[in-house]
């Protein structure tokens, strides 16, 4: 078809890109092969809209709530299986897979969440030996009865804080699982919706409970080597817009205090607010971060992530920070309103296409600059920067790793939905 990429415009395109860079002073070949390195931890909750497979029809609960009803959902683990690999074929590179707990396969009998154990993910554990992806894990904490006061771990009631933190100890021996089989540790992550819709009295005691919570369930110490363990925080959420107990403030200084994975997700923050200025400084004091990338619009409303200059402005910080090995990726957002398939795969290549543009800068140059006060200069070179061809790296960069580019990707999702999508109803 006319305007069609053909290997031998993909190859021409990247040799004239390789020479603009290469006349700023930047390897092209390095960038990409640097690229190849990271691995992005998809979220697996896009693919049935945060259903799981613990109570079919289930409703969603702790202020979560996916929009949408395009056909195709994924009903159970094989079809969620499968919508993964064609995700993962359509995205350069080798990546990971983020589970949460209501994934697990139980053979069609209840397991409560805190007697779940590491034998209702074997079958997650053999597919991702099978394709060489790691495993990432979070405990769920909502979207059930125990959770419907709308606190779990911060709950007054001491029977529901005990179960909870059964089901967290749990989850964290299923993640040093993960890790041990797969070799590549687990960042086992830990959210609660735990909150209140209206202002509280008492903002300290639920709080406390918090920490008393969190203290119990990473009181015993397991494999690093094959777990790390992390917290997420919140601003607010549905139903508790006016108080969170899990904070970024508490949970910065819980991570800080305990040694844990602080988790930043760039929908938990105000609008005007973005964690790319917030990496450089918690890096002084944690020696990893977790990274949840999301798109929120309005409020935490985990859009499918586009290369946006929010987007752009973290991975920059990310690269240009020389953080690549401290910062965790992974992508957290459902949006039920399109095709699950090319969410995952235009969220996953937006995150790429910016951690590539970022890679591209001259940052030394960049940094010479500044030091020496030339920002008249510097804002020239990053100006200058906005029109590098890097669509054409890209494009190489896709054809590199054999995946389709360009216009290409919706050709690929739109036959798969004829053939696998279509045939579910």
């Amino acid at each position: 078809m006319p305007g069609d990429l053909t290997d031998r415009h993909i190859l021409d395109g990247y040799s004239l890109a390789r020479e603009r860079y290469g006349a700023l002073g930047v390897d092209t070949d390095a960038a990409l092969d640097q690229l190849g390195r990271i691995s992005i931890s998809l979220h697996c909750w896009q693919g049935d809209d945060v259903s799981g497979f613990e109570s079919p029809g289930g409703q969603l609960g702790g202020g979560i709530a996916a929009t949408g009803n395009y056909p195709g959902k994924a009903r159970n683990a094989d079809e969620l299986r499968r919508d993964l690999d064609k995700a993962y074929s359509l995205i350069p590179g080798r990546h990971r897979l983020n589970l949460h707990a209501i994934y697990a396969e139980t053979g069609g009998r209840r397991v409560e969440r805190d007697e779940l154990r590491p034998e209702h993910f074997a079958r997650w554990v053999d597919w991702a030996r099978e394709r060489g992806h790691g495993l990432d894990f979070n405990p769920t904490l909502f979207s059930h009865p125990k959770a419907a006061s709308g606190f779990t771990l911060a709950s007054y009631d001491p029977g529901i804080r005990s179960f909870w933190i059964r089901h967290c100890l749990a989850c964290r021996e299923i993640g040093e699982h993960f890790g041990r089989e797969l070799g590549t540790p687990c960042i086992t992550n830990i959210w609660i919706p735990d909150g209140l819709k209206d202002v509280p009295a008492d903002r300290k005691t639920p709080r406390m409970l918090l920490k008393e919570s969190l203290d119990a369930i990473l009181s015993r110490k397991l494999d690093r080597a094959c777990i790390l363990d992390a917290v997420e925080g919140k601003l607010f959420g549905l139903g508790s817009e006016s108080y969170v107990v899990g904070s970024h403030e508490f949970y910065l200084s819980y991570a800080i205090t305990n040694r844990v994975l602080l988790c930043l997700d760039s929908g938990h923050f105000h609008p005007t607010e973005t964690i790319a200025d917030k990496l450089s400084s918690v890096l002084l004091f944690l020696d990893e971060v977790l990274l949840h990338v999301s798109r929120g619009v309005r409020w935490d409303s985990d859009h499918v992530v586009i290369l946006s200059d929010d987007l752009l402005s973290i991975m920059q910080e990310i690269v240009r920070g020389g953080f690549l090995d401290r910062v965790h990726i992974a992508l957290d957002y459902f949006d039920a309103s399109i095709n699950r398939v090319a969410a995952w795969a235009i969220g996953t290549r937006a995150a790429l296409r910016a951690l590539l543009m970022a890679l591209l800068e001259p940052t030394d140059q960049l940094r010479a600059l500044e030091t020496a006060g030339d920002y008249t200069a510097r804002l020239a070179m990053l100006e200058e920067l906005k029109g590098m061809p890097w669509g054409a790296v890209w494009d190489y960069y896709c054809l590199q790793q054999g995946v389709v580019p360009g216009k290409g990707l919706i050709e690929e999702v739109k036959a798969y939905e004829r053939e696998e999508l279509a045939r579910r109803g």
